[in-house]
């Protein structure tokens, strides 16, 4: 009788722990990694754009598999996307169609990473959180242009598309002979980011006069359109979570300056897995 209720109460206390098993706390921080991104699919959305050699061949497949290998020691327990939701709990119903069979086909850098490693790590759903406005230009480009044309500025725009037209011909030549795992290094060193505001985003703002200031316009929308990308990726997240965030590199200074600076989030270097 005796070893009976002993063996009970072994089994009660065995159960009783696993079921109970302690959530995080309520003060656990939210650590973020921002993953900068290239473009694979060669999509021409930019100001500059590289044009990158096919990442579906079987040799650009096996460096992708390298580089999501390395960002996944992070163990991420959701992971976050350059894609607007269209599901009500801001995930995106692209991911259910995902399988082996996309990676063959679809050269996006969202399938080819953020799908892919997802798939891996057995997540259920992925979020979709950027931003986009049918009434709000994020990034009202060719009215600076218009202005600087108009008002003899154009040195001005003539810099920052100098500073483009170099990375981009600088990435295009170390796409050929770098791994995928070393370009995305490259665009998430800390450095990356501040070099691109530095040289292209901010001497835009001199573009402007006493009444119009297009310059200082594009640089509060693309301002505003990280920061409400940054604030649906806080009203997914719960304290203690481990979020992976993909995004084109030119994302990388506001993202990474929201997570450092919001109380609650830790910001976890993808650099440091992808060197």
């Amino acid at each position: 009788m005796k070893k009976t209720l002993v063996g009970l109460l072994f089994i009660n206390i065995l159960f009783s722990g696993a079921s109970h098993a302690k959530p995080a706390a309520k003060d656990a921080p939210i650590q973020v990694m921002i993953v900068g991104a290239y473009h694979m699919g060669n999509p021409g959305l930019d100001v500059n754009n590289a044009k990158v050699d096919s990442v579906l061949t079987p040799e650009k497949q096996r460096q992708i598999s390298d580089a999501v290998n390395r960002l996944a020691k992070f163990k991420p327990n959701k992971i976050a996307v350059e894609m607007v939701a269209d599901q009500a709990d801001m995930t995106t119903s692209n991911f259910a169609k995902f399988s082996e069979e996309s990676l063959k086909k679809d050269a996006n850098e969202i399938t080819q990473i953020a799908f892919r490693m997802a798939s891996q790590l057995g997540h259920k759903v992925v979020y979709a959180i950027d931003e986009k406005s049918e009434t709000i230009d994020y990034f009202p480009y060719n009215k600076v242009v218009e202005f600087a044309k108009a008002n003899n500025q154009q040195a001005i725009l003539e810099t920052g598309d100098a500073y483009g037209k170099r990375w981009t011909s600088e990435f295009e030549r170390e796409q050929k002979i770098k791994t995928v795992s070393q370009l995305l290094a490259n665009i998430n060193k800390p450095s990356y980011g501040q070099t691109e505001m530095a040289q292209f985003y901010y001497p835009l703002l001199a573009i402007g006069d006493s009444k119009t200031q297009n310059g200082a316009e594009l640089n509060a929308a693309w301002y505003q359109r990280n920061a409400k990308i940054i604030a649906k990726l806080h009203q997914t997240a719960k304290p203690g979570d481990k979020i992976m965030v993909l995004f084109g590199a030119g994302h990388n200074y506001w993202l990474r300056h929201f997570i450092k600076e919001m109380p609650g989030y830790q910001l976890v270097e993808a650099y440091n897995y992808l060197k």
